[in-house]
């Protein structure tokens, strides 16, 4: 039996919701986390019809187990009026933690999670880190197949990263109604592919699909829901100069992106890889700000006269600009932007990832391997590359 990969997560002493898409190995690393505790599996069609039917039977289930003081409860968006049960749990004292997880907040922000705000924090689980990884980490493979566990573990990762999208249109926006036309929201999954990495404008894509901008607009803040893309906003603190409105789009694991990007003999392949690259940072920066309790943000910056750094993780710990190049040599006009942005924030720390395989300082900029970079961001410090 294949070891489990330890996680950086780090749970809170207090009750929680556990959020992050499927396959992200929430349910795993509970079952090996939390041996003694009440379990509730919303995904078994038993329980779920057990529990949607009668929410009232998880009081008395608690309250009969009175040895064990860990309730968790799989995919509590499945059973939402669930929350109410919960709610009056922790207001009787009963010295209980409760685990929620869930893979759609959609419908908990529906539907009373405001109920448990104070009482039960929201915690995240990201894709796998590179440095969660450590040597199993591969650069190559990670752009092509992205870092979910659930794909990473799977014996044809292809396959599986194949599926996945289809699974969650299948299960989560389809079965519940979410959109009246699968065929149009099925176009905009690969038209917003483009936009990964990119700035999001929303009329572009809704001409890409032949559909309203009003349409795009909702099938964006559906993606979020099912927590399947993030926007990026621009960076505008005490800005000199100004700066673009437009975020920026990205899914949330380098995998789905590539397996939804459409590919032809017109598209450039170095183009998808770089934008791949770009989302592989992307995504570790906002899983290293999410675990280290979201006290830096992830921004990135852009003026209107064009100067772009890709990312701007700024907040009570650090200050870094971060620019990404899917290139083995570095050249001078690939610091451009990181000195116009140094002109005008020198506090910052300015780092310059690129394919190759040496670190060098230039213009008091530090150029970085990208997959070193990955390896050395960690939620345990914030100091990297010493």
């Amino acid at each position: 039996m294949e070891t489990m990969i330890p996680r950086l997560f780090i749970p809170p002493q207090q009750s929680f919701f556990l959020f992050g898409p499927r396959g992200t190995g929430k349910s795993t690393w509970l079952k090996a986390h939390m041996l003694d505790a009440i379990w509730i599996d919303l995904l078994e069609a038993d329980q779920f019809r057990s529990y949607s039917a009668r929410p009232e039977r998880l009081r008395e289930l608690v309250l009969a187990e009175t040895g064990k003081k860990i309730v968790v409860i799989d995919e509590i968006q499945k059973v939402p009026d669930l929350l109410s049960v919960v709610h009056s749990l922790i207001e009787k004292k009963l010295k209980l933690r409760f685990i929620l997880t869930g893979s759609s907040p959609r419908k908990l922000k529906k539907t009373g999670a405001d109920l448990l705000a104070g009482r039960v924090i929201k915690q995240a689980l990201h894709p796998f880190m590179a440095v969660e990884l450590g040597r199993k980490f591969n650069l190559t493979s990670a752009l092509k197949q992205g870092l979910l566990p659930l794909v990473f573990s799977a014996a044809s990762p292809e396959a599986v990263l194949r599926t996945y999208a289809s699974l969650y249109v299948r299960e989560e926006v389809q079965m519940e109604g979410l959109v009246r036309n699968i065929g149009n929201f099925s176009r905009f999954l690969e038209a917003v592919s483009f936009s990964h990495g990119s700035l999001l404008n929303t009329s572009n894509v809704a001409r890409d699909c032949e559909v309203e901008r009003k349409t795009v607009e909702a099938y964006i803040t559906i993606l979020e829901d099912l927590l399947l893309a993030y926007r990026i906003p621009v960076f505008s603190k005490k800005a000199k100069r100004a700066t673009v409105a437009h975020p920026k789009f990205y899914y949330f694991d380098a995998g789905l992106y590539r397996s939804l990007r459409p590919c032809g003999p017109l598209d450039r392949p170095e183009e998808i890889e770089g934008a791949a690259l770009e989302g592989l940072v992307a995504q570790h920066l906002t899983a290293w700000s999410s675990y280290r309790g979201e006290k830096n943000k992830v921004y990135f910056w852009r003026t209107a006269a064009g100067s772009e750094v890709d990312f701007v993780v700024y907040g009570e710990e650090v200050f870094w600009a971060i620019e990404v190049k899917n290139t083995s040599r570095i050249r001078p006009e690939d610091f451009r932007s990181l000195r116009s942005f140094k002109s005008e924030y020198p506090q910052s720390s300015a780092f310059l990832l690129y394919r190759g395989k040496e670190r060098l300082k230039k213009d008091n900029v530090l150029c970085v391997p990208c997959d070193e970079f990955l390896l050395n961001l960690s939620p345990e410090r914030i100091k990297i590359l010493e």
